[in-house]
């Protein structure tokens, strides 16, 4: 499997932290403690890293600290994700679907204790032609 780690720099301030990966531009976060914020940027590195692998993107390599234009208070901790992990995560999550079918079809379908979401996903698996 899969394990990527990259180094953040935390920045702290009077409400918690300010996180960032110098590799990675854009790639920020922050959180309320030390606790919060390592949760955040564990996240915000998985997010990151799979929308650029969603989009194409070439990935930069991780490199190590020092890092320019860190203040003396600031400091970095590394972060490790396992993509393939975040993927699977983001990519089978539920998304909630709102429908419209008739009244008696609907009382029909509870009166039967028919699963909608099951039979909704099994029916568009089995138009697209696809499984999972």
């Amino acid at each position: 499997m899969r394990r990527v780690t990259y180094f953040a720099v935390f920045e702290p301030s009077d409400t918690g932290y300010s996180i960032y990966f110098p590799d990675l531009p854009g790639c920020i976060s922050c959180g309320d403690n030390i606790e919060h914020a390592t949760k955040m940027a564990k996240e915000a590195l998985g997010l990151h890293y799979w929308g650029m692998e969603k989009d194409g993107d070439e990935i930069p390599k991780p490199t190590k600290p020092p890092f320019e234009d860190m203040e003396s208070v600031d400091f970095v901790v590394p972060v490790e994700i396992f993509p393939d992990i975040v993927k699977d995560a983001i990519e089978n999550r539920a998304v909630k679907k709102t429908l419209t079918i008739p009244h008696w079809l609907n009382a029909e379908a509870e009166a039967a204790n028919v699963n909608f979401s099951q039979l909704l996903q099994n029916a568009l698996k089995e138009y697209l032609n696809v499984s999972a």
